[in-house]
Order: C-alpha cells, then sequence, then structure tokens
C-alpha cells in the first residue's frame, strides 16, 4: 500500500488507517469477551497483511476496552510496536451524568497516562483533542504538550473535529505545529469540500462554517484525516432512496475497475488532492480486504464529480 507522511513528521504512513473503535465490543462495562478478543485479533491481523501500519483509537471508545483489547495483541508480538503508528485521543469526559469536552492540563495529562497504562506502551505518535472545548485556554493546551512531548509520551500533536480558525488559535500557543485534523468526510458528509465547490454560488447544499478547513490545513501541512468514510455503511445501500441512484453508479464503476462499491466510495477520498487518509473501523475481514483495494485504483476526474453530483442535495451547475 502507498505511504504518506503525516503532517510535516517523519512518521510514513499506510494510505489508509484503521480505526480502533469497535474493537472492544461494546460501549458498556462488561468484560472483553473471547469472542471479541478473537474479532480484534483477526481485524488487525487483516489490516497489517493489507499494508495497514496506521492505527487510530480515542480513550473513551469502548470506554476504554479498546485500547485494552489492542494490548492484548501487542503482547503476543513484542516487536509490532515499533512497526505500527498508534494514535489516540482525549477530550472527552463522559463518566458523569453529563459529558463535557475538557481541554484543561490536568486533563489532558491523566488521559494520556490512562491512555498508555491500556494501551501498555510508552509513546503514543500521535495525539489528537477529540472535539472542541468552548471552555479552552490554549495556554493550558501547549503545558500539556510540551510536558508530554519532553516525557517522551507523545511524539506528534493534533486535533479532530476543528475548525480553521480554532487550530490558528491553538498553533499561537504551541511550540510544534499540529499535523492532523480528523473530520468526517465521505460522499455523505462531504460540508468541508462543498464549501470550496460552492463559492460565490447559489447551489449551496447546505451551510458553510468551515472557514476554509480544508485549504488551511493543506497550506500549513496538515494531514485531513476522515473518519466514517463510508458513513457508518449507508453509502452503499441502494435501499435508502437518496442513495439509490448513486449506487447504481457505484455499482457501474466497481464492475469497470473490478473492485467492492465500498472501494470505490474510499477511492473517492484517496482521490482527492489533499492527500486525505480514511479510516475505515470495520471488524469485518472481508471488507477491510475490499475497502483495502482502493488503494490499488483511480476514478478519473469525470467520475469524482459524477459521485460527487449523485448524492441528492447536490448539484454543481
Amino acid at each position: 500500500m502507498e505511504k504518506i507522511k503525516i503532517g510535516n513528521s517523519n512518521l510514513e504512513a499506510s494510505r489508509i488507517a484503521f480505526g480502533c473503535m469497535s474493537l472492544g465490543g461494546g460501549w458498556n462495562k462488561n468484560p472483553i469477551s473471547l469472542q471479541d478478543e478473537y474479532k480484534a485479533f483477526a481485524a488487525v491481523d487483516c489490516a497489517l497483511e493489507n499494508g495497514i501500519n496506521f492505527f487510530d483509537h480515542a480513550d473513551i471508545y469502548c470506554l476504554g476496552k479498546s485500547e485494552e483489547v489492542f494490548s492484548k495483541i501487542l503482547d503476543k508480538r513484542p516487536k509490532l510496536r515499533e512497526n505500527l503508528i498508534l494514535q489516540s485521543k482525549c477530550g472527552i469526559n463522559n463518566l458523569g451524568k453529563t459529558p463535557y469536552y475538557d481541554f484543561s492540563k490536568d486533563y489532558i495529562l491523566s488521559s494520556v497516562d490512562g491512555i498508555l497504562k491500556r494501551l501498555k506502551t510508552e509513546y503514543l505518535d500521535v495525539l489528537l483533542l477529540h472535539r472542541p472545548d468552548s471552555l479552552v485556554e490554549p495556554e493550558e493546551v501547549a503545558e500539556a504538550f510540551d510536558i508530554l512531548k519532553t516525557s517522551g509520551k507523545v511524539r506528534h500533536f493534533g486535533v479532530s473535529n476543528h475548525n480553521a480558525m480554532q487550530i490558528r488559535l491553538l498553533n499561537k500557543y504551541l511550540n510544534e505545529p499540529l499535523i492532523v485534523n480528523q473530520l468526517e468526510i465521505s460522499l455523505a458528509n462531504s460540508s468541508i469540500i462543498d464549501e470550496g465547490l460552492n463559492v460565490n454560488s447559489n447551489t449551496n447544499p447546505g451551510p458553510m462554517r468551515n472557514f476554509g478547513t480544508l485549504e488551511y490545513c493543506r497550506l500549513h501541512d496538515i494531514t485531513l484525516q476522515a473518519w466514517s468514510p463510508l458513513a457508518g455503511g449507508r453509502i452503499v445501500d441502494p435501499k435508502i432512496e437518496k442513495y439509490r441512484k448513486l449506487n447504481i453508479t457505484l455499482d457501474e464503476y466497481a464492475k469497470k475497475y473490478g473492485v467492492k462499491k465500498g472501494a470505490i466510495v474510499v477511492n473517492w477520498l484517496l482521490r482527492h488532492p489533499a492527500k486525505i487518509q480514511p479510516i475505515i473501523g470495520t471488524r469485518s475481514i472481508q471488507r477491510i480486504k475490499h475497502i483495502c483495494q482502493s488503494s490499488q485504483i483511480k476514478i478519473s476526474r469525470e467520475e469524482w464529480y459524477n459521485l460527487y453530483n449523485l448524492v441528492e442535495h447536490r448539484k454543481l451547475l
């Protein structure tokens, strides 16, 4: 599989990343079952066999169990860690009555200690701030990042679900640039792309609040990661009326390129010159194999725009 540099770092990552959200089996306090452990091992093995070396976590995934089960994989393959890029996220506190976001220095430091303990690793390659915190004090974030960097616990930093102005605000105080912004991007949710396509146009398909985020990230060497690139599988479901016409064309392109529909959908992201890194989150071995085929094809410019136009609410001209 093709490799890309993450931001301006020296990290060489697979073009497609593996999202570990579902590896823990469920968002409950039940112990990890042997069946879930087996599925996690099989999914990670399949990802590795198909050239994926980048694995994305978050401290809240399955209430921490996704990181715990991943540590079992590392335990049984001691040499594997040095060949992987591990990323995790923090900043969402969902343990109380009211979930809230917390980018305070103490919370970030405590969260990272928990992540490292669950993963049983000495460091993270990348740490992301998970969701924008309206009460963020950038000076505290900078202090936390400096401590984590100096201690060797985290090597690089980024954000998730942030717009350009929020990144600019953080970067004003940070001592090293953010290298990742992870956003929901897909044919089903392409607002970050829509914004640029609808400049000075009355065909605006939705509210634009991205503030040139895509272009900002490209200008500042921030890798865009796409979570939910297949919209949870909905985009390839012909029974959903608004995707019915799209699926007719997806079937046509899949036949032309000798792949499954999911590979065409993911290649729509890979085709973009921003070098978007899709994060796939399935535990299905067959789906992992099929989606990884997207890195072996390249749809045409006309096909890219055709797929864009076939989503119900869009029309370029």
